[in-house]
């Protein structure tokens, strides 16, 4: 049977539920620029709508409110307004993609999955996304919810990411991709839940499978409690006050500036000079989670004879891009 036909009843179901319960009103749904679908789309990867809607898209969009300014800007500029969202890889990515489409696409986001998929940061379900909300090409989208949703509906308790596109493609309603994945986002926020979802009022019920027992799919995978790692933050000031920053390097925080950090009960060597304990004045403590370990340092100061580049006024720091934790060492200083 045509998956159209075979699920034409789910499909009306799921419309009429988006059309009376849908989060239609945010705004990356009632835009049809392409551009700032894309944004949105890259923002919400590991970030709640709450943050990315209060915080993070409109001030992006104004700073960089087309393709062609964000190519023309400069990364550290387009660090700076990614300051605080984090996965700062996006947002280089996003930089370097940008001056891609501006240079091989003359300005303008592709409609093709494989010109899609060609751009740095840019995967299967962004271009799916993207695909389905800028362009309403029949394409399904797989985000965290989503995947739930079809793991419950066709009883999948270990799934590939193979096996769940293939379901995904077999569930899509083709005619109004846009609305359907919407729809199939918005359920498994909000009635398709984690835990206690509400069966009895989600539109895909009559053909779910898992509803029987929804807590079984997926099968949970155990979180692992990240390490922690110690480490001593520096904050290196010289006779003029400035503080030393200099940007860093690598794909975790590569692009964001940040102050000199040694391992904890390493030696502290500045510029060819190793620091006793009786040269470094103890600031306070600090902790920061990331996805994958927990930071925890001692923040210290230390007064150097030096000048050059990498150093910076106080208030200047409000105009550079620095990592969380950073933030939280400068915050001690004063």
């Amino acid at each position: 049977m045509d998956n159209l036909l075979k699920y034409n009843d789910i499909h009306r179901g799921l419309h009429r539920w988006y059309t009376a319960h849908g989060r239609k009103t945010l705004p990356w749904r009632t835009t049809v620029d392409p551009y700032a679908i894309w944004v949105s789309e890259v923002m919400l990867q590991q970030t709640q709508v709450k943050t990315v809607l209060d915080r993070f898209y409109f001030p992006f969009l104004e700073s960089f409110p087309s393709i062609t300014a964000l190519a023309a800007a400069k990364e550290s500029q387009v660090m700076k307004a990614w300051e605080g969202l984090g996965y700062y890889s996006r947002a280089r990515n996003l930089h370097k993609a940008a001056k891609a489409v501006l240079l091989n696409h003359q300005g303008k986001l592709p409609d093709r999955a494989d010109a899609l998929l060609a751009l740095p940061g840019i995967g299967q379900n962004t271009a799916h996304a993207i695909l389905a909300f800028a362009f309403h090409t029949p394409a399904p989208v797989m985000e965290a919810n989503v995947k739930r949703v079809l793991c419950r509906f066709f009883a999948l308790e270990h799934p590939t990411p193979t096996a769940l596109w293939e379901k995904a493609t077999e569930l899509l309603d083709t005619q109004k991709p846009f609305d359907y994945n919407q729809a199939m986002m918005d359920i498994g926020a909000t009635v398709c839940t984690k835990r206690d979802p509400a069966c009895a009022v989600c539109p895909l019920s009559s053909l779910c499978v898992g509803k029987t027992d929804p807590g079984r799919y997926p099968v949970a995978k155990k979180k692992k409690t990240p390490p922690v790692r110690e480490s001593v933050i520096v904050l290196f000031t010289n006779e003029e006050g400035k503080i030393y920053s200099e940007a860093r390097e690598g794909k975790f925080l590569g692009g964001l500036y940040g102050f000199k950090e040694f391992e904890a009960g390493k030696p502290v060597v500045f510029q060819n000079k190793r620091y006793q304990p009786g040269d470094l004045i103890a600031l306070g403590n600090i902790s920061h989670s990331y996805s994958h370990f927990t930071l925890k340092a001692e923040v210290l100061r230390a007064t150097v004879e030096a000048t050059g580049k990498n150093w910076h006024h106080f208030h200047s720091f409000e105009n550079l891009a620095l990592s969380e934790a950073d933030r939280k060492a400068l915050a001690l200083y004063r």
